[in-house]
């Protein structure tokens, strides 16, 4: 279907780009990868040739949850559609800071989904997200603390590219801020953290992302991981209950 080819290419286009910032790092050695703005411009890219395919094959309405409402929000649906990808692959990409992690946290956000998407009919993106999900546990067995492989960008921004597009070929854009909760509070407590800095010369956390905050705070790295699975896995539950309420 047009929707679930637009899922794919989301999840490889972010992958791609993913790929470029690995490249240069471990093959071309250069520390710095792609600059954060080339990064955010592919990302945006990106994000508005997915709003126009969309829209070819579906309207701009967002569903409210709980209510059962339809609600068509004309061009707003484009800037929610932006945000939702570039704020989602940086957020996921950002959570990739400590063994297992990212993984833990994508595979529990990933499951409302596959739920949602059996309840729509929508059987084949179904079976891509639980092929996504196995390759996720596969990678997990190894990246465990002490990892012995990691994902990079190459897999954090395509796990975001895959959730935001899932999330909007699904209708469940609001409820992705939910599901993705631990994501979401990865990336605000970044954007507190330089706010605050630059505006007052003082930071909010011990380090941002947030997860390092709690390492410094005396939290071994294994309890910090599991701590935000446990969160994650709130998240996903209250999401996933008020997605089929």
């Amino acid at each position: 279907t047009p929707e679930m080819l637009i899922v794919v290419f989301a999840y490889l286009g972010y992958a791609f780009i993913g790929f470029l910032d690995d490249f240069l790092i471990v093959v071309k050695k250069n520390n710095d990868g792609l600059k954060p703005s080339v990064k955010f411009l592919l990302q945006s890219v990106l994000a508005v040739v997915f709003y126009i395919c969309y829209t070819y094959v579906a309207d701009t309405s967002i569903e409210i949850p709980v209510l059962h409402l339809s609600l068509n929000i004309g061009i707003l649906y484009f800037f929610l559609v932006f945000i939702m990808f570039t704020a989602e692959s940086n957020a996921v990409n950002l959570t990739d800071g400590l063994d297992g992690l990212c993984a833990g946290t994508s595979l529990i956000a990933i499951a409302p989904f596959i739920i949602f998407s059996l309840l729509k009919g929508q059987h084949d993106l179904a079976m891509f997200l639980l092929a996504v999900s196995g390759a996720l546990l596969g990678y997990l067995r190894f990246n465990l603390h002490p990892a012995k492989i990691f994902m990079g960008d190459t897999g954090s921004l395509a796990i975001g590219g895959l959730l935001a597009a899932t999330a909007m070929v699904l209708k469940q854009e609001l409820l992705l801020i939910i599901i993705g909760g631990v994501f979401l509070m990865e990336v605000l407590s970044v954007i507190i953290q330089v706010t605050s800095f630059k505006l007052t010369g003082k930071r909010v956390f011990r380090m941002s992302p947030l997860h390092h905050h709690f390492e410094l705070g005396g939290m071994k790295e294994t309890q910090v991981v599991l701590m935000f699975w446990c969160i994650a896995l709130v998240f996903a539950a209250l999401g996933l209950w008020l997605g089929v309420i």
